[in-house]
């Protein structure tokens, strides 16, 4: 690996600089990948391993990231187990299919996740051979509570208040399709990292609507479960977001990396999360809309507060579609100029 950087700050060695990348990095804000959307639907992009290789890579070739994630949806896990997903313009997600009634669970366990998902983990193998090991390529999966919370709500919500609803009124249910969904989620990710994934991260985008009691039985069990199946065979990032109150534990089972988003200071979560794990984040995205000026010193100001020991420069969510790219390589340069001025200054 000719940029092993991410790679080094996931096992805790010593690198001169932080790796940096962005989660929702692979298009959205990028001119190409609008030319792309104007011709192709959101999953024809998905399911179509060479247009998914082509998004995947424009990060690392136009803005200079440390590392390529994959071009995908976490819904695709849904959709191997029988879910209808339609991304419908100006809604995002939704699920004509989703469940209704604790019955609806018993037809949604049957899958067959190495063909049906075959092209992700072609684009995988596509991409690998892009990138010729120039950076490391994560591959990524939604955490089970995450996917529930769409297979029950039917679509995108602030409280997700009726997949909250069904696991209070149904928990022997909530934990069957929970257990459903994990065991997808493993046999899936095993097979990402055959196809070439150096790194894999779970996004359990909305872990922080639990309680800390209710994470403790509808989320992190599951992803302790993932974890447990996969932590010898590569680096695993959890992005937990809104759980303040467990970043203690995920050492223990055996991630390598923590993400955190910008409502916690970087001393803070130290502090909580140990010396036992990489943390990962945690710049607002909309500060990528600030003068370049204030990006870089925000930018050195994060680095300054985590340490460029067991950190990983991101983003504390993805960046926004309407960012300017000038402004995300902004970011992406600050990271890498810090060494330069660590140097200069020692």
């Amino acid at each position: 690996m000719k940029n092993d950087l991410l790679l080094k700050a996931l096992r805790g060695e010593q690198v001169p600089r932080p790796p940096v990348w962005m989660m929702r990095q692979a298009g959205r804000y990028l001119p190409d990948f609008m030319r792309l959307r104007e011709k192709h639907s959101f999953f024809e992009r998905v399911q179509t391993p060479e247009l998914a290789t082509e998004i995947t890579v424009m990060p690392v070739d136009q803005v200079g990231v440390d590392a390529a994630i994959i071009f995908s949806d976490i819904l695709v896990v849904p959709q191997v187990m029988g879910f209808n997903v339609e991304m419908q313009e100006g809604k995002g997600p939704v699920i004509t299919n989703n469940i209704r009634n604790p019955q609806d669970t018993l037809h949604f366990l049957n899958t067959d996740v190495a063909s049906d998902l075959s092209y992700v983990y072609e684009a995988l193998r596509l991409t690998k051979g892009h990138l010729n090991n120039r950076v490391p390529l994560i591959g990524f999966a939604g955490a089970p509570w995450t996917i529930l919370c769409y297979v029950v709500e039917g679509q995108g919500s602030k409280t997700f208040s009726n997949a909250k609803a069904f696991c209070f009124q149904h928990p022997e249910k909530a934990h069957q399709l929970l257990s459903a969904i994990t065991e997808v989620t493993i046999e899936y990710l095993s097979n990402q990292i055959n196809a070439g994934a150096d790194v894999i991260q779970l996004f359990d985008s909305w872990g922080g609507l639990l309680s800390p009691v209710d994470y403790q039985q509808f989320s992190f069990p599951y992803l302790q479960r993932i974890l447990s199946a996969l932590k010898d065979r590569t680096q695993l990032i959890v992005f937990p977001k809104g759980c303040w109150h467990n970043l203690g534990q995920w050492a223990e089972i055996g991630a390598s990396g923590l993400g955190v988003d910008w409502s916690m200071a970087p001393s803070w979560a130290r502090e909580q999360a140990g010396n036992q794990i990489t943390i990962q984040g945690n710049f607002d995205p909309s500060r990528l809309f600030s003068p370049i000026e204030e990006i870089r010193k925000a930018t050195w100001d994060m680095i300054d507060a985590f340490g460029t020991r067991r950190y990983v420069a991101n983003l504390g969510h993805g960046i926004l579609p309407n960012v300017p790219v000038e402004n995300a390589k902004a970011f992406v340069d600050a990271v890498k100029e810090y060494e330069q001025t660590s140097i200069a200054e020692s």
